[in-house]
């Protein structure tokens, strides 16, 4: 188990559950392999957990925010870890081109979390599969790890080198690595 990580930062679609690209159904919810594992071990060290996830369907009129709750929840029942298992779980819901506060890789969902906190930047992570979840967790001062799934190999392989951060295949690979 690491030491000391006293927060984690996670992405949500593509990183807990399938990216199907606009997940706005509870149907549509399946958890990526390993998530149960890692988060409950992460949990039992004392690591809060945080939800970051753009869901910018909402502001483009395919789900509502009530949509993206309940597939909240629904991850939330199907990991078994308690009724509350993340400290928080912001949403940002503009959409691109909209201008946004919070929206990725704005970091200031992170840094208000590890203010609000009292957490260390140095000692947390971010863990996403997108650009813009490592381009927020590397503006927060927080250390960045990549998922990497079939749909993001491609901008993985493309800016792997200058981000200068390693890529796993799942947040239990990531954590395994971490623990060594």
């Amino acid at each position: 188990m690491p030491a000391d990580i006293p927060a984690l930062f996670l992405d949500r679609d593509g990183t807990l559950i399938e990216d199907r690209h606009f997940v706005g159904a509870v149907d549509q919810v399946t958890l990526l392999p390993g998530t149960r594992e890692a988060l409950a071990r992460l949990l039992e060290a004392g690591t809060r957990l945080f939800i970051l996830s753009n869901q910018s369907g909402v502001n483009r009129g395919y789900f509502t925010l009530a949509d993206v709750e309940a597939v909240n929840r629904r991850m939330i029942d199907l990991l078994d870890l308690g009724p509350a298992p993340f400290t928080r779980i912001c949403i940002a819901p503009e959409r691109p081109d909209e201008p946004s506060q919070y929206r990725k890789p704005s970091p200031r969902f992170i840094e208000e979390m590890l203010a609000e906190h009292g957490i260390p930047a140095a000692a947390s992570w971010m863990i996403g599969d997108r650009p813009s979840d490592w381009e927020a967790g590397r503006a927060a001062g927080v250390r960045v790890a990549a998922i990497t799934t079939a749909a993001t190999q491609a901008e993985w392989d493309a800016r792997r080198l200058d981000l200068g951060i390693r890529g796993y295949a799942s947040l239990l690979a990531w954590l395994d690595d971490a623990s060594r």
